[in-house]
């Protein structure tokens, strides 16, 4: 089979993957703990406006206030009004995520609005999750409100109509417009969705009357409610991916929790009834992503290195707010010429590159540093082949052309935290730098800790380090204990311990049991 959407769901912990070609392509997960909040509508408090950065915080509820631009703040329409806009876009890139932002025309005057000019302190405002929160940062929130349908992208505060880029053929396009410019309620836009192609009037009809009860429903609820509020909530993992996902070219749902199943089967009938018969239930005893081998490319998601059929391989290390992807030859050696080993190399990386950054939901900057390739012509064909591997991506991406050094510039939309984050936490030995202290650097701290607290002090120095470090200043760094001892007219004394840390240690002396402990820092 091409494509499946396969749903594990036998634990509280809700896994949806999106295989293409036996291949894991996309990873969602979902935890009580963590459910996701793009797409969910609240009834915010504007804590602080911030007139320096144009933007405002906003307390919706969460234990970190979301943020919101200017940009991201709705305008009364003025009296030029600009008239209903028309534009191609792609809002299935991300289920529960929203479409592209409308474009500046949405600002009717001269000059665009500052936001003092828009909100205040303590002011009501209704907004919309846009993005999650990531690391430190609060969500990013929106007052353009949009409700994804099967077919449709409902805008209640904006006239625009939008159509996805992948329905390609014109006649289809054209047809998909005419309609909902017919059905469409007065003052609203809609985006037309990749899964519109093909529907009827009648089908468009219902999704937008549906969308359209369920605003007003959000709107009733506004009007009472006393913020921070949660007015509307988008749906679960499963439901949302069902939506999103399962379409026409998706040969298989298959989900392994028989009530699910049920509920799931149910839902598809009501949404999208020519595809229930492709919902299955997995009844055989092994779980359903190790039948798949879907847990051993999961495990690979997290590995720094990545290594190609052809004996090379990426790494990828990813900060805050950048991913640094590097490739290199490994154990390729080619077998014509250099610059052909490398274009070789190259190429097959753009295919890992594109298929990790999917896999990972890498987003934000991201360099990619090719090996350096002479000839113009060879990085042209790496280029041409990156813009073919991204267009399959569902998540907007802008891409600059390689560089003389070999490094493409390029950004991927963000709007959750990545596969390893959302998986992993920062260890607690390195604090996420993946480096500590040599046991020879902190040996020679300890020495210099002890010179200075032996100032004015008799009696017997104790330390007390880990094991390895322990073992170092009793072996290798004798001598300098015993010219230390030499020197102070004291003895010094090591005691190992396993529960120290290789950058933790501690001196004190036996005389007057005074402590110093001293631990380094990263």
């Amino acid at each position: 089979m091409d494509k499946r959407l396969v749903i594990n769901a036998v634990h509280r912990e809700r896994r949806v993957a999106l295989v293409e070609k036996d291949s894991l392509a996309e990873l969602f997960i979902e935890r009580p703990s963590g459910q996701g909040l793009v797409g969910n509508i609240y009834q915010g408090k504007v804590v602080r406006v911030l007139a320096g950065m144009d933007a405002a915080f906003v307390d919706i509820g969460l234990d970190k206030a979301g943020f919101l631009y200017v940009s991201d703040v709705a305008q009364p329409p003025a009296d030029e009004d600009l008239g209903l806009m028309v534009s191609d876009e792609e809002p299935d890139e991300d289920p529960g995520s929203k479409p592209p932002p409308l474009p500046d025309t949405q600002f009717r005057g001269p000059q665009e609005p500052r936001i003092t000019d828009l909100l205040r302190n303590g002011q009501q405002i209704q907004v919309q999750v846009a993005k999650s929160p990531i690391g430190t940062k609060g969500a990013r929130l929106t007052t353009h409100i949009t409700l994804p349908g099967r077919l449709l992208v409902f805008l209640p505060t904006v006239e625009h109509i939008g159509i996805s880029r992948r329905i390609e053929s014109d006649s289809e396009r054209r047809r998909l417009r005419e309609l909902v410019l017919k059905l469409r309620p007065p003052g609203t836009g809609f985006i037309i969705r990749t899964a519109a192609e093909g529907a009827n009037e009648d089908a468009l009809s219902e999704d937008m009357s549906f969308l359209a009860r369920l605003w007003e429903e959000v709107s009733e609820q506004s009007k009472e409610a006393t913020a921070p509020a949660q007015l509307y909530q988008d749906l679960d993992l499963i439901r949302r991916t069902t939506r999103d996902l399962f379409t026409a070219d998706v040969d298989q749902l298959i989900i392994d929790e028989p009530e699910e199943h049920r509920q799931l089967l149910e839902f598809v009938r009501t949404f999208m009834p020519g595809l229930a018969p492709r919902v299955c239930l997995h009844t055989d005893p092994e779980p359903l992503f190790d039948a798949l081998g879907l847990e051993v490319e999961i495990g690979r998601a997290l590995d720094r290195k990545v290594w190609l059929k052809s004996g090379g391989y990426i790494v990828i290390d990813q900060t805050e707010a950048l991913t640094a992807i590097d490739v290199n030859t490994g154990r390729y050696v080619g077998k014509h010429n250099l610059e052909d080993t490398i274009t070789k190399i190259n190429l097959e990386a753009v295919k890992e590159v594109v298929y990790q950054l999917r896999l990972r939901d890498l987003g934000g900057i991201i360099i990619i540093d090719f090996i350096d390739m002479e000839r113009i012509a060879n990085r042209d064909k790496v280029f041409t082949a990156m813009q073919e591997a991204l267009s399959f991506d569902r998540a907007r991406t802008n891409i600059l052309k390689i560089s003389e050094m070999g490094l493409v510039e390029m950004t991927r939309k963000r709007v959750r935290e990545s596969l390893s984050r959302s998986l992993s936490d920062t260890c607690p030995y390195c604090e996420g730098t993946g480096l500590i202290k040599s046991t020879t650097t902190v040996t020679y701290e300890i020495l210099r800790s002890v010179e200075r607290e032996a100032r004015g002090r008799q009696g017997t120095a104790v330390v007390v380090a880990c094991p390895g470090v322990g073992n170092l200043l009793i072996d290798e760094e004798q001598d300098a204990l015993s010219a230390l001892e030499k020197r102070l007219g004291i003895q010094i004394t090591v005691d190992s311990s396993v529960g120290y840390h290789q950058e933790q240690f501690e001196v004190h002396f036996e005389q007057d049991q005074k402590k110093s402990k001293k631990e380094s820092t990263s």
